[in-house]
Parts: C-alpha cells; structure tokens; sequence
C-alpha cells in the first residue's frame, strides 16, 4: 500500500522560504499516470489546491500559488518538495501532500503537518 509522509519545520518566520518534503513509500513518484499533489488546510480558507508534479517531472501550480511556489522531486530519495516563498502568516495552515489518480481526486493522502509563519 502506498504511504506518504510529509516533514518540515513546523514554524517559519515571514519572509523566508517554506519548505515541506514528502516521502513516498510502496510506491515510486517516477510511477506514470500519477500526480503528485501539494495541498492545504486552514480554518479561514478551507482546503487550497496548491499544485503537483508529475511522474515526467513537470510541475503545475494554482494561479493562486505560481508566482511563489516550486515543487520538486528527487526520484533517488522516492520524495518530492514542496517551497513557498516569501510567506505570511496568512500562509498558517496544515500542509497535505496526496498522490492524484487525475486532476482533481487523490486516493492517498499524507497525515498532514502543520506549519506555523509567525515571528
């Protein structure tokens, strides 16, 4: 069965770089027909779609996100990373990293870890 972990420090200061990792196990991220999906939940703005990468290793991002946000992988560590620029504390939410049969659904999601942006 396909487990994903995500890891992180769990406070940032504004400004700086937000950087979350998720391990993937049971599975590989160089697996075709899959995406993998950075997303986030906070109690003002619910879930938030924030974007993938692919098995060919091309990313996507939410206009939401895009001017600011890199997501990568390392295909020798089964991981892929999420970075969030330049942050806010309106960027205080729990961090999910999911693997997306398509666009819009995901069959395995992390636990989620909460990242905090506050001085």
């Amino acid at each position: 069965q396909v487990q994903l972990q995500e890891s992180g420090p769990g406070l940032v200061k504004p400004s700086q770089t937000l950087s979350v990792t998720c391990t993937v196990s049971g599975g590989s991220v160089t697996t075709a027909s899959y995406y993998w999906t950075w997303i986030r939940q906070s109690p003002g703005k619910g879930l938030e779609w924030i974007g993938y990468i692919g098995y060919s290793n091309s990313p996507y991002y939410s206009p939401s996100f895009k001017s600011r946000t890199s997501i990568s992988r390392d295909a020798s560590k089964n991981q892929f990373t999420l970075q969030l620029s330049s942050v806010t504390p309106e960027d205080t939410a729990v961090y999910y990293c999911a693997r997306g049969r398509d666009y819009d659904t995901w069959d395995y999601w992390g636990q989620g870890t909460q990242v905090t942006v506050s001085s």
